[in-house]
């Protein structure tokens, strides 16, 4: 009888070897091979004269195929509707990840009670926690308790069988990384584990059109423990934002089959649970009684949502060889190549001085929208310089110090018109083709322009 082969694989980026290494070569981490015993390949499916067993099926062109509108079902909240692409899809696997504590079971146990009140068929599964203390945390949170049906347990076996007798409409399991396959010897939450656990939810939510929510560790780093495979099979993976101490949650969708990449929902944690917020722009902003140097506003673009977000600089002289430059909520790296711009083209230098710049509420801008914010606020608070409360600023800066026109400037300049901003610096390409009432634009085409503007 041949020997089973064995093969190791990297619990962080999924790469397989055939032989242990202390370094996985292609992510670079440290200790993560670990050991497994593969299936056994395709070459047992060899046979015939063709070389593959196997029956050859009906192939059709693009034309013909009938195109049907997924039906979607509200979740009851709609900040997450909106991460959802515009709520639940039948057979959509839906992988959420985020910090301990940040809030995953709470928003998924608030959403069950509300589906198993709308006569859905809900079937929520823990192997964290006991069902004394899922149910207790319902009653604290005021939710509906005589409709959601609960289980808890591990074993895949288990929890298929009990799926296919209780034919859920909406199912969530708490955890993937706790969930284990009696034909697996390796421990739960080994990559080998985690992998054909969840193909089997996932296979069984293609054949049944039941929509699974699968929650997710999440490593030291802030991204998904366990096989990067997990994240391709889902259809869509979720992410928490936002610090525990923070009163704020955010949802951002990193992956969507059914709706747009990088939206944006916005909770706030209360004492019944977690709470949309409907207009997020308004608790992003500080609206102070005078105007202090070194803040600014500008309006970034999560997804499909324009949101308005408040930019604060501190340039002060440094103490060390190297200076500091420090920025939360946006691309450090980018920061010092802006500096840079602004030293050449803008005439402003910062050697020799710490350059800290925060996004006020934990928003982690990703778009290049907001470099032009960024300078302005560091210019301001460089020079001591209050700049005007009711001034909105965006746009991309180049290497050359033109302002480049960033997407959805109309959508842009509406939302912030509609905040009560009554000035804005923006991009010549985004200058808008009709007057917005109340809203006086100023178009720049280069950095220097953008200065004197102020």
């Amino acid at each position: 009888m041949a020997k089973a082969k064995t093969q190791f694989v990297c619990s962080d980026c999924g790469s397989v070897f055939p032989k242990w290494a202390g370094q996985c070569v292609d992510c670079g981490a440290w200790n993560t091979l670990t050991e497994f015993n593969p299936d056994r390949g395709m070459s047992s499916n060899r046979g015939g004269k063709t070389g593959w067993a196997g029956e050859a099926r009906k192939v059709t062109t693009m034309a013909e195929v009938d195109l049907v509108e997924d039906p979607r079902t509200t979740t009851g909240t709609g900040e997450l509707d909106r991460v959802l692409g515009g709520g639940l899809v039948e057979g959509s696997v839906v992988l959420i990840g985020g910090d301990p504590g940040i809030g995953k079971s709470t928003i998924l146990l608030q959403t069950m009670t509300y589906l198993a009140s709308q006569q859905a068929a809900a079937l929520y599964i823990t192997g964290e926690e006991s069902l004394q203390q899922v149910a207790l945390r319902a009653r604290r949170l005021d939710l509906p308790m005589d409709q959601l049906r609960l289980m808890s347990e591990t074993s895949i076996e288990n929890i298929l069988a009990t799926a296919n007798k209780e034919k859920p409409r909406v199912m969530v399991v708490d955890s993937i990384q706790t969930v284990y396959s009696e034909g697996l010897s390796s421990a739960p939450g080994g990559v080998s584990q985690v992998r054909e656990c969840a193909a089997a939810l996932v296979r069984f939510a293609k054949q049944t059109g039941t929509a699974l929510f699968l929650v997710g560790h999440v490593t030291k780093e802030g991204a998904l423990a366990g096989p990067r495979v997990l994240e391709h099979m889902v259809d869509s993976v979720l992410y928490f934002e936002g610090e525990q101490d923070n009163r704020f949650r955010m949802i951002r969708a990193v992956k969507n089959r059914f709706g747009a990449v990088n939206e944006l929902g916005v909770f706030a944690m209360t004492d019944k649970g977690l709470r949309e917020v409907s207009n997020p722009s308004a608790i992003f902003l500080s609206r102070y009684d005078q105007p202090i140097p070194g803040s600014i506003v500008m309006v970034t673009r999560e997804g499909s949502r324009p949101l308005l977000v408040e930019v604060q600089a501190l340039v002060d002289d440094s103490q060390l060889g190297n200076p500091r430059r420090v920025a939360v909520g946006l691309d450090q790296n980018r920061l010092s190549m802006l500096l840079a711009v602004l030293h050449r083209h803008g005439g402003v230098a910062t050697m020799g001085m710490d350059v800290f710049v925060n996004v006020v509420g934990g928003v982690k801008v990703l778009e290049t929208g907001s470099d032009l914010a960024v300078l302005i606020s560091v210019v301001s608070s460089l020079r001591s310089m209050a700049l005007d409360s009711q001034l909105i600023v965006f746009g991309e800066v180049g290497l050359s110090g033109e302002i480049r026109p960033v997407p959805s400037g109309q959508e842009r300049l509406r939302e912030a018109a509609k905040h009560g901003f009554t000035r804005a610096i923006v991009p010549k390409g985004n200058q808008p083709k009709s007057p917005i009432e109340g809203l006086e634009v100023v178009a720049v085409s280069r950095l220097e322009q953008a200065l004197d503007a102020l």
